[in-house]
Formats: C-alpha cells, sequence, structure tokens
C-alpha cells in the first residue's frame, strides 16, 4: 500500500511539473500585431507612473491590454514596458517589468 502511495504522488509531482512547465512557454506569432492607438488619461497625482498597455495571450492570439496609471511599489520607481523580440522561431511578446 505504501508503494503504491509513493508511486501515485511521484506520477502527481511529475503531471503538475509539467503544468507548471507548460505555463512558462513562450508563444510565438510569425508577424507581430500592430501597434495600437495609445491615449494617455491626465495623470492622478505626481506619484502615479504611466505603465504602457501590454500583449497578453489569450486563446490563440495575443490580446492588447490597455495602460493605466499606477503608483509603484516600495523601492521600485522605473517601469520597463514590454516589447516584441524577433527570434528565429518568430515574434514574442517579452512583458514590463519594475527597476530599482
Amino acid at each position: 500500500m505504501k508503494n503504491k502511495l509513493i508511486k501515485l504522488f511521484s506520477v502527481a509531482l511529475l503531471l503538475t511539473a509539467f503544468a507548471v512547465n507548460g505555463n512558462a512557454q513562450r508563444v510565438f506569432v510569425s508577424v507581430r500585431p500592430a501597434a495600437p492607438v495609445i491615449v494617455h488619461p491626465a495623470q492622478p497625482s505626481p506619484r502615479h507612473i504611466w505603465i504602457e498597455g501590454e500583449y497578453v495571450w489569450r486563446g490563440n492570439n495575443y490580446i492588447y491590454q490597455p495602460g493605466y496609471w499606477t503608483v509603484p511599489p516600495p523601492r521600485y520607481r522605473v517601469w520597463h514596458p514590454g516589447y516584441w523580440r524577433q527570434t528565429r522561431g518568430g515574434w514574442y511578446w517579452v512583458p514590463g517589468s519594475w527597476r530599482r
């Protein structure tokens, strides 16, 4: 009985590892989407920083999520916007991130 539980746990752990690794893969497209028209609303306060819109993979294509104003997290002051990177496999989106 103990041996069966160990095998079952090992299989579950292996399947979980594959599922987590599958979500971390890049999704390539042959043609990157056209740049959207960006409209910045008024800055709510001097502390707010504009976060450029991002592309997220949903279903079978990239969807553009519009930008927004936000107060940076503690100790972070610079937002490095996302961008499209081209490789031999095609184009993929590199998400933006906070920098110190």
